[in-house]
């Protein structure tokens, strides 16, 4: 094959002859491509349960460790810590290593870290078994996108991250409401245990169901050629190359304007969104959650859909910059609006909506970069989504402390509506920055441009 219909094979997909799969290999099975997927993205799942559960439990796990805001905040924002340290890493290996392994491994990993958590008494301990949790977990979304590239269509791709980021928010949405019940019915320690055993449960399927490449169990790939078993690059190769995927115009942007959207999202549904609303409108435990699960729906809707319309109309950045827009101008109505707690439940909903566009950031960040470093170029999109809760999560809490009043309630600290709205104009001022990223970006017209 001539040099420049091999390049033009590359670009669009299409596999040379020198790395094709057999002729005599057969045809994917929907429903064996579904049954790898599905694990990966349950194990998604779980991640994001993981992530947003010390959000209904706010007021026993500073009751039972002794802590104030400033410190619940770091012990949430340990999940985020190893996360984000194993991000690049896990981007690296499951090019290298293969996603079957790295779900198992992690499925391990992240019930021990479960059972230390539930089972100590220690705030050191528990926050070691936190930042165990965040590390081993850090392979979910990256995995699942990979799966996502080697057993199906490439015009699927934006569709299945839309997916996978819905499946996300299920988890989330369970760790709201469903998760708030069972910790007043059984304690939030029984539950963590309960936690381990069915993140176990996960790597038992991972090890039994998925395979790396459908070429692993006779069908033929459906990953461009670069990425297909017999071009795998090695773990040296890629290392050396990481530093390049930051050459590329759409990396730095899309890598901080991640942080603005899902840090915004995670801040408050997952840790600080409850307590507020309680302070707020005097609502129950479980109301406040209900109105997090509200968001978390909103967000989980939104995804697939704005991963649908991007393919549809051939572009990713209208729909990325629309919702950051959207987003940006919501928050602020949240914080600074007198609104009514039937408005306020609308708004947010709407604002999380928005949210849904942070998926087409993958495929964006994907398109914008050589594809054999897909993996690592999801990796590191992934790291500026954490990079938003690891830095606000923790911040809020220390701009609540610095306001706190002094008032106690039931071994907690209660901090004021007024201390929440100004340790939220953080969340604002990133989203406003978020949308100043994306619009310096390039479109790619949803096809390879690296």
């Amino acid at each position: 094959m001539a040099p420049h219909a091999a390049i033009k094979n590359l670009e669009f997909g299409i596999k040379d002859s020198s790395s094709r799969i057999p002729d005599s290999a057969l045809h994917i099975p929907n429903s064996r491509a579904w049954a790898v997927w599905i694990v990966a993205a349950t194990f998604y799942l779980a991640a994001f349960y993981l992530r947003t559960s010390p959000a209904v439990m706010t007021a026993e796990l500073m009751r039972d460790f002794g802590i104030a805001a400033s410190q619940l905040g770091q012990f949430s924002a340990f999940y985020f810590y190893a996360y984000i340290l194993m991000q690049i890493p896990t981007g690296v290996l499951v090019d290298s290593w293969g996603a079957r392994r790295l779900l198992v491994g992690g499925s391990i990993a992240a019930a021990a870290g479960m059972l230390i958590f539930g089972a100590t008494s220690s705030y050191a301990l528990a926050s070691t078994g936190r930042a165990i949790v965040g590390a081993s977990t850090a392979v979910g979304w990256v995995v699942t996108l990979k799966l996502a590239t080697h057993w199906f269509p490439r015009s699927r791709f934006a569709m299945l991250s839309g997916l996978g980021l819905m499946m996300g928010n299920i988890g989330a949405l369970f760790a709201q409401v469903p998760l708030r019940l069972l910790v007043e019915a059984y304690g939030w320690r029984a539950v963590a245990l309960g936690s381990a055993g069915c993140v176990l449960a996960i790597g038992a399927a991972a090890w039994a169901v998925v395979a790396d490449d459908p070429a692993d169990v006779g069908y033929a790939s459906c990953a461009p050629a670069e990425l297909q078993r017999a071009n795998q690059p090695t773990l040296g190769g890629i290392l050396r190359e990481l530093p390049r995927i930051f050459t590329y115009r759409n990396t730095w942007p899309i890598f901080f304007a991640q942080g603005g959207l899902v840090g915004a999202m995670l801040s408050f549904t997952g840790l600080w969104g409850p307590p507020y609303l309680r302070q707020r409108f005097s609502l129950a435990a479980t109301e406040a959650a209900a109105v997090c699960s509200v968001m978390i729906v909103c967000w989980a809707a939104a995804s697939p859909l704005a991963g649908y319309f991007s393919d549809r109309i051939g572009r990713r950045k209208p729909i990325y910059l629309g919702g950051a827009l959207a987003a940006a101008a919501g928050w602020s109505l949240l914080f600074y609006a007198p609104l009514p707690l039937a408005a306020f439940v609308v708004v947010a909903a709407l604002t999380s909506f928005a949210c849904g566009a942070v998926v087409v950031a993958f495929a964006f960040a994907k398109e914008s970069v050589p594809v054999r470093f897909l993996g690592t170029i999801s990796g590191a999109v992934n790291v500026g989504n954490m990079l938003g809760p690891t830095l606000l999560q923790p911040a809020i809490g220390w701009g609540l402390d610095r306001r706190w009043s002094g008032a106690i309630a039931n071994g907690a600290r209660l901090y004021s509506v007024d201390a929440y709205t100004a340790a939220f104009a953080m969340i604002v001022a990133w989203s406003i920055l978020s949308c100043l990223l994306i619009a310096i970006t390039r479109e790619t017209g949803c096809r390879q441009t690296a």
